[in-house]
C-alpha cells in the first residue's frame, strides 16, 4: 500500500502519523506545497501529485488560513479542488488542521477566522471516542470550519468542531501527528511570537509536550489504527 503526506511547510514533520503508516505496511511519500525559502510568501507555482497511485491521502497543517486566497494564491484553490476530487471520488483521505478544512472547504462548507485562537493540549468531546478519544489533542489554530454538506460531525468542543466524517474521509481540527520537535519549529518559525501576544508560555508548552510524548502517540496509534480499519477499510 502507498501513502502520500502533504506536507505544506518545512516545518511540519509528519510524526507518529507517519511512524503508524509505516507500521501498517504503507510506503509513505511526502510532497512538499512551500519551500522553506518561500515560506514568507507561499505564493509559489505547485503541481499536485495524482492521488490514483496512493491507497490514501494525509494533508497535514499550515501557517496559513485555508480561506486566505490572497496570501495563498496560486496553489489554494487547486488543492482545495484536489482535496475535493478525491473525496468525493472515494479515496481515503485523512485532513488534518488545514488540510482537515481544506476538506470542509472543497465540500461546501466554509472556513474563516474562528473568535478566539486555540494553543495547546486541549480536551474535545466525540460521539466515536473509539475512533477520534476525546484526547487531550494539540492544537494550534486560528481558524475554524463548518460542517460540508452530507459530513458528520463527530467531535467538538466549545471552541470549534474537532473532527466530521464524509465517505472514506476523517478530518480533524487537531495535529495527531505532532512531536516536540516539530512545535519547536513552528514556534521558531513565527508560532512563537503568536503564543506570546496570548500570554502563553512557549517553553511550558513545548515540556508539556514534550512530557505528553508516549501517550499522546498511543492516542494516535488508536485514531490511525481505527480510521484505517473502520472507514479507510484499508487493513
Amino acid at each position: 500500500m502507498k501513502a502520500l503526506i502533504v506536507q505544506h511547510d518545512h516545518v511540519s514533520p509528519t510524526g507518529p502519523v507517519g511512524r503508524r503508516l509505516v507500521h501498517h505496511g504503507f510506503m509513505v511519500d511526502e510532497f512538499l506545497v512551500v519551500p522553506e525559502e518561500n515560506f514568507l510568501t507561499p505564493n509559489t507555482a505547485v503541481t499536485f501529485p495524482s492521488g490514483e497511485e496512493y491507497d490514501l491521502v494525509v494533508t497535514l497543517g499550515a501557517p496559513w488560513g485555508a480561506w486566505d486566497d490572497a496570501c495563498i494564491g496560486n496553489w489554494l484553490l487547486p488543492e482545495v479542488e484536489w482535496i475535493g476530487s478525491l473525496v468525493r471520488a472515494g479515496k481515503p483521505v485523512l485532513g488534518i488542521c488545514f488540510g482537515g478544512q481544506l476538506v470542509a472547504r472543497a465540500l461546501g462548507g466554509s472556513v474563516g477566522p474562528a473568535p478566539h485562537a486555540e494553543i495547546g493540549w486541549t480536551a474535545i468531546f466525540s460521539d466515536r471516542p473509539e475512533l477520534v478519544s476525546n484526547g487531550p489533542w494539540f492544537q494550534f489554530h486560528y481558524d475554524r470550519w463548518t460542517v460540508p454538506p452530507g459530513a458528520v460531525e463527530i467531535a467538538r468542543n466549545p471552541a470549534a468542531s474537532q473532527a466530521f466524517l464524509i465517505n472514506k474521509t476523517l478530518a480533524v481540527q487537531f495535529h495527531p501527528e505532532i512531536v516536540a520537535t516539530g512545535l519547536q519549529g513552528w514556534l521558531d518559525w513565527g508560532g512563537g511570537a503568536k503564543v506570546s501576544e496570548l500570554g502563553l508560555d512557549a517553553d511550558i508548552m513545548v515540556a508539556h509536550t514534550v512530557s505528553e510524548g508516549p501517550a499522546a502517540e498511543a492516542r494516535t496509534n488508536g485514531l490511525v489504527d481505527a480510521y484505517l480499519r473502520d472507514v479507510a477499510g484499508l487493513i
